[in-house]
């Protein structure tokens, strides 16, 4: 359904695109830091670089998708992250031996995706009639997922022959990003455009602890992936643990996108009627199973669906959240509540990432994966008591 409309169509090839370089960057930065260091905690400073822009400029990444034509937005970031990814091209070439520049880039191309994350979210539902928005989230998150899988297997693959090579590609795709995004003629967002204040600034924050199912989803998978979130450390299990390589580094971190993936597929097919609430608590304690197992795993093929597993049941989370964002916030305050969901969204990610490089240079890689699966059932536990409007919700849209 949501296809049928040009520039929706558009948008959803440019964020599988993009996605996909994002996703072969991280393969080969994570190959290229670990094994200039061999410690995990540089890991973890990779993640934090790309976290901290989101959380500094919270406050105004949203306002500006709230006041400004988001597709602008978007072209700006675009442009900015074709030349941060010409840098880093660069950077490897030069052969330049200090990790530095990298978590310099890092840090630019987080600020780039603190300001387009809130703008391209926001712009979603200006792309689709509101009876379709619930089949271009399912199919946003397809592109994404899809994005997750094809995107670390090839980075994977081409780092056989360097990592120049996944860096040029990954700079190429994202100039065709900004080629399709430049393409699109969307309604503008109606609304007021109010000038900069703390009052403002706020607003988004102030929207969202208001509202409870919001805030209790929101909140819910911050911990849950910040808790339980492996992914950085997977360039120490396909080393040092299950001895597969960069390639097979490629195949873990895919893994988790192809579940993902699969389920996206499906909840556009047969989205979520009933009991969504539920749902949602039932699918972050799967993923904290998983967790645990995939921490414990010394096997390959157990390792892999395991991670197949996590990406499923962090998908149904990932759906429900967005949806409820975007259906239950007013237009004119889609990009600030974007931008604070943003940040949880990279709080969770990156922020997990350096929370897990930590943690597995102090107690050790596996036992770090395993206290964050539990970490993330006590959360369940006490978020299913914390918040009985996002465990009683039943439909998504009324």
């Amino acid at each position: 359904m949501a296809f049928r409309h040009r520039d929706f169509a558009l948008y959803c090839l440019a964020r599988l695109l993009s996605a996909t370089a994002v996703q072969m960057q991280a393969v080969a930065i994570g190959w290229l830091v670990y094994d200039r260091t061999s410690n995990p905690l540089a890991l973890g400073l990779v993640g934090l670089a790309a976290f901290l822009p989101a959380i500094g400029l919270a406050l105004f990444t949203g306002h500006v998708a709230d006041r400004f034509d988001r597709r602008t937005v978007l072209l700006v970031c675009y442009a900015v992250t074709v030349a941060a990814a010409c840098g880093l091209l660069l950077w490897l070439a030069s052969g330049e031996e200090a990790i530095w520049p990298v978590y310099a880039l890092t840090v630019l191309f987080g600020t780039t995706r603190a300001f387009a994350n809130p703008a391209g979210q926001a712009l979603v539902p200006n792309l689709v009639p509101i009876e379709h928005l619930g089949n271009a989230i399912a199919w946003n998150s397809s592109a994404w997922q899809t994005a997750t899988i094809a995107g670390p297997a090839i980075g994977g693959l081409l780092y056989a022959f360097g990592g120049t090579i996944v860096f040029a590609v990954a700079a190429v795709l994202f100039t065709v990003t900004f080629v399709l995004i430049a393409a699109i003629n969307h309604r503008k967002a109606q609304g007021s455009v109010e000038k900069a204040s703390w009052h403002t600034l706020v607003a988004g924050i102030r929207f969202i602890r208001a509202k409870p199912a919001i805030f209790g989803a929101i909140s819910l998978d911050l911990f849950a992936v910040l808790l339980g979130g492996a992914t950085a450390l997977l360039p120490i299990y396909a080393r040092d643990i299950l001895m597969v390589g960069p390639a097979g580094l490629g195949l873990l971190r895919s893994m988790p996108a192809i579940g993902a993936a699969c389920t996206a597929l499906f909840l556009a097919w047969r989205p979520l009627e009933r009991h969504t609430g539920r749902r949602m608590f039932q699918a972050v304690a799967i993923f904290g199973i998983a967790t645990v197992g995939f921490g414990l795993s010394e096997n390959l093929i157990l390792s892999l669906t395991l991670l197949f597993v996590m990406g499923a049941a962090d998908m149904v989370s990932v759906f429900i959240r967005q949806t409820l964002v975007q259906i239950d916030t007013p237009d004119a305050m889609r990009g600030r509540v974007s931008a604070v969901n943003s940040v949880f969204i990279g709080a969770s990610n990156e922020l997990g990432e350096f929370e897990s490089g930590t943690l597995a240079w102090v107690i050790g890689t596996v036992p770090a994966v395993v206290v964050g699966g539990l970490g993330t059932l006590l959360v369940t536990s006490l978020w299913a008591r914390w918040f009985p409007e996002l465990r009683d919700r039943d439909r998504l849209i009324p």
